[in-house]
C-alpha cells in the first residue's frame, strides 16, 4: 500500500486519539460540522504560545461559522494540560479547543506532519475539513514563521460560500482589487452559454464574469 498523508478532495483519515478533553475519534467526532486541525512545533515555545492566544480568542468566530478547533502536537498530554493551564493563568486566555497529544508520532506520520528539513517535531500544518470529512484545505508554515488566524477564519468563510452556491472567491477576498468583495461565477462549458455570458452578467470576458451574492 502507498505510504502518502492525505491531499486535498480526499477524506481526512480517521484516527482515536488522546486529547486534553480525553480520548476522541476524528472525524466522527465532529460529524456534521466543519474543523480546522492544526499542528504545532511543542508546547511552552513563545511562537506557538502566541498561535493559541490567537486560535482561542477566535474561537467563538470560529464556532459561529460551525467550525472546531482541534490542535495537536507530539507532547504528551501531561505537557498539554500544564501549558494549557499556563496560558490561562498568564495569559488570561482560556483554551476551549481539544489539543492532541500525538506523543507516538503516528499521527503526524499519517497526515504528513513532520518535515525532516525542519526537524524532529511537527511544523504549523493547518487542515480544513468540511461537514463530510473532505479535506478542503491543507496549509504548511515553517516553524519560526507563525500563523495569520484571520486568514485561515477568511478561508472558512470562503470555502462555505463557494460550496453553497458554486461560485469562486478572488485573490484577497472580500477586499480584492478588481470586484472588491463579489464572487466569480465559473467559466461556461458550452459555446451558447458564452455568448450569453457577458449579456448577463458583469464581465471582463466571457470566461471572467462576477457577481454579488
Amino acid at each position: 500500500m502507498e505510504n502518502r498523508f492525505p491531499l486535498i478532495g480526499e477524506k481526512f483519515p480517521k484516527m482515536t486519539v488522546k486529547t486534553t478533553h480525553g480520548v476522541r475519534t476524528y472525524p466522527d467526532d465532529l460529524e456534521g460540522k466543519w474543523f480546522i486541525f492544526f499542528s504545532h512545533p511543542a508546547d511552552f515555545t513563545p511562537v506557538c504560545t502566541t498561535e493559541f492566544v490567537a486560535f482561542a480568542r477566535r474561537a467563538e468566530e470560529f464556532r459561529k461559522l460551525g467550525a472546531e478547533l482541534v490542535g495537536l502536537s507530539i507532547d504528551q498530554v501531561f505537557s498539554h494540560i500544564k501549558w494549557v493551564e499556563w496560558i490561562n493563568e498568564n495569559l488570561q486566555t482560556t483554551i476551549s479547543f481539544p489539543v492532541v497529544a500525538d506523543d507516538t508520532g503516528e499521527v503526524s506520520k499519517q497526515l504528513g506532519l513532520i518535515h525532516p528539513g525542519q526537524g524532529t517535531n511537527t511544523v504549523r500544518a493547518v487542515f480544513i475539513v468540511d461537514p463530510e470529512g473532505t479535506i478542503r484545505a491543507i496549509l504548511y508554515y515553517p516553524q519560526e514563521l507563525g500563523r495569520n488566524m484571520d486568514e485561515i477564519l477568511r478561508m472558512v468563510k470562503g470555502l462555505q460560500i463557494s460550496t453553497a452556491n458554486s461560485v469562486a472567491m478572488p485573490a484577497d477576498w472580500p477586499n480584492n482589487e478588481l470586484i472588491r468583495d463579489e464572487v466569480i461565477i465559473p467559466p461556461p462549458t458550452d459555446e451558447e452559454t458564452a455568448k450569453e455570458r457577458k449579456a448577463n452578467h458583469d464581465c471582463y470576458d466571457w470566461w471572467f464574469c462576477h457577481k454579488k451574492l
